[in-house]
């Protein structure tokens, strides 16, 4: 019912915009302009089944961050949650839905191993992302689309100030030496480094 009444009421505001003059049309778009042809566009819409989801709004732009930092900025577990680390493991504490709301919060003790198996179910793999941008904020379109924005808005971008760039850091010196230390190479951080391969005499004994 909601779905039939939310329909009606968008496609009368939408026509009486339309009849005022106050829907812009433009590239692929500009055939519209035509009346037959916007109620032409407009007419499978009518017997088109509309799923409306309702719920209360939120408490402002604050609110909204909030419930979506808990989402994508969060850890596994939170410090608050844990309770104790000892030899006999970690202990934390968890809500179990399956009880009633009294007896939800109970107490784990996992071993180290095991708690850190768990641990790293929720580390996302090399190459996975935690928030992707869509719409105008894609990565793939970001800068045209935003580049057309600001030109439909008439705002002029102002250009990021200069940042002067960095000193490069020098390296600490070598604890036995005391001379310069070099880089070499820097392994990223999910590579396992390894040292090369001994090399071995004719005989096949060690150098």
């Amino acid at each position: 019912v909601l779905g039939k009444l939310f329909r009606r009421l968008f496609l009368t505001r939408l026509r009486a915009l339309f009849d005022a003059d106050r829907l812009a049309f433009r590239g692929r778009l500009a055939p519209l302009a035509d009346r037959r042809a916007f109620m032409r566009y407009l007419a499978p819409v009518r017997s088109t089944r509309w799923v409306v989801y309702a719920k209360p709004p939120f408490a402002g732009p604050k609110a909204v961050l909030a419930y979506l930092s808990r989402y994508t900025h969060r850890v596994a577990i939170s410090n608050r949650r844990l309770l104790a680390f000892n030899e006999n493991g970690v202990t934390f504490r968890y809500k179990d839905y399956r009880r009633d709301t009294a007896h939800q919060q109970q107490v784990m003790t996992l071993a180290t191993d095991e708690f850190i198996r768990r641990f790293m179910l929720h580390v996302l793999p090399r190459g996975f992302h935690r928030i992707r941008h869509y719409g105008l904020l894609s990565s793939s379109s970001r800068k045209a689309s935003l580049a057309r924005v600001r030109e439909l808005l008439k705002v002029i971008s102002t250009p990021a100030p200069e940042v002067p760039e960095a000193e490069p850091a020098t390296p600490p010196p070598c604890p036995y030496c005391g001379g310069p230390m070099v880089v070499i190479q820097i392994l990223p951080r999910w590579c396992q480094p390894r040292g090369p391969p001994r090399a071995t005499d004719p005989t096949g004994g060690s150098p």
